[in-house]
């Protein structure tokens, strides 16, 4: 056995994806570094991302100047930068993508969040990103508002390649499925090649704990204390099982939907689960629990560089650690009930928090790149 945690955790199924983008990083080469020597196969990007690439760099300045003479709206101009840096980390990924063949080498770009409620204004980005960035490893992430599942329909429909984001609930995950499924069949009446098109769905986790945490604490109680820290890890087994219901199971020991049945043998690919929110935010727990606790085949995980870091560093891989826990997973779901916390309320409250940061983000994106511009436009 390697002595490599990453290795490991790569041998069990796990994608690794690098949750950062920045010019910096990838005029550097710490970007291909990590692709080298880290095992990191994709890469994830989100308004609070490029918020901070471009607020902390200056590598940015000329092309900002540009297209600031050019009277080029800030609006616009997010836009131009961010899918010039997804652009450069598609070709960087390009590699693993033709070696994997699709499977892996994807770099993600997010419709802008002030879109997440209009279905056709979210698709019509979608489209425009996937137009502007023009490589065939690129993610449309879409966030799976009620409003965003249609338009994961009508994208994937189209041939697009979607990252569904923001997922809470294990009932939203499985809506997010079905949006898929739709969406392929839509590509299949159109006669678009399923087999090029790909989709996976981001799942977080330690949101979850964070939130759910809060309210444990509040109610004092050593009951209460005794579920700390255990709900991010328990929604995202029970979401795995849900997507085990829908694709099958690695093994073969659960049979696939008959729904998927009909795609699978239109080449189509499985929408795997993408664990995201896997940076620990309570030092009290391991740093890698959201990696070693979430190990089983065809999933993601995107991470952190801290993260990656502290799994490369010390992080122990003992196989599948999602198998057989689903029964102990709902258990603690329903625990948490019998203590007065509403799962429903919990995931809910970080869906409006989700799309919120994001829009402050994006505002604040829009702000840095405002203050950089020579001229007022």
């Amino acid at each position: 056995m390697t002595d490599d945690p990453l290795e490991r955790l790569s041998g069990e199924g796990v994608s690794i994806w690098l949750d950062d983008l920045s010019r910096g990083r990838i005029t550097s080469g710490s970007l291909a570094g990590l692709v080298h020597k880290r095992h990191v196969v994709g890469v994830t990007t989100n308004p609070t991302i490029f918020q901070q690439a471009v607020g902390d760099a200056s590598g940015y300045a000329e092309q900002i100047y540009d297209m600031a003479l050019r009277g080029v709206t800030v609006s616009e101009a997010v836009r131009v930068i961010t899918a010039a840096d997804v652009r450069d980390a598609a070709d960087i990924l390009r590699p693993v993508f033709d070696t994997t063949r699709g499977r892996d080498g994807w770099v993600s770009i997010e419709v802008e969040p002030r879109l997440a409620h209009g279905t056709d204004a979210t698709a019509a980005e979608a489209r425009h990103l996937s137009w502007l960035v023009d490589r065939p490893n690129t993610l449309i992430k879409i966030p799976a508002t009620r409003a965003g599942l249609r338009a994961i329909t009508e994208v994937i429909g189209l041939g697009i390649s979607v990252n569904v984001t923001l997922i809470f609930s294990l009932e939203r995950h499985r809506k997010v499925m079905e949006a898929y499924l739709a969406g392929l069949e839509k590509a299949r009446e159109r006669g678009l090649d399923l087999s090029k098109i790909h989709s996976v769905a981001s799942f977080f986790v330690s949101r979850v704990d964070t939130e759910i945490d809060k309210r444990l604490e509040a109610l004092g109680t050593p009951e209460a204390a005794a579920l700390r820290g255990k709900a991010g890890i328990a929604n995202a087994r029970l979401a795995y099982q849900a997507y085990e219901e829908v694709f099958g199971s690695a093994d073969g020991s659960r049979p696939s939907s008959q729904r998927w049945a009909v795609l699978h043998r239109l080449h189509a690919n499985k929408q795997r689960p993408l664990w995201a929110s896997t940076g620990v935010k309570d030092p009290a727990y391991p740093d890698t629990r959201y990696v070693t606790e979430l190990v089983a085949p065809g999933v993601v995980n995107t991470m952190p560089e801290a993260t990656l870091e502290a799994t490369a560093d010390h992080g122990e891989i003992n196989g599948n650690s999602i198998a057989g826990t689903y029964e102990q997973a709902r258990a603690h779901l329903d625990a948490l009930e019998k203590q007065g916390i509403s799962y429903v309320g919990v995931v809910q409250a970080l869906e409006t928090e989700g799309i919120r940061k994001f829009q402050q983000s994006w505002d604040s994106l829009l702000e840095a790149v405002r203050a950089a511009r020579p001229l007022q436009h």
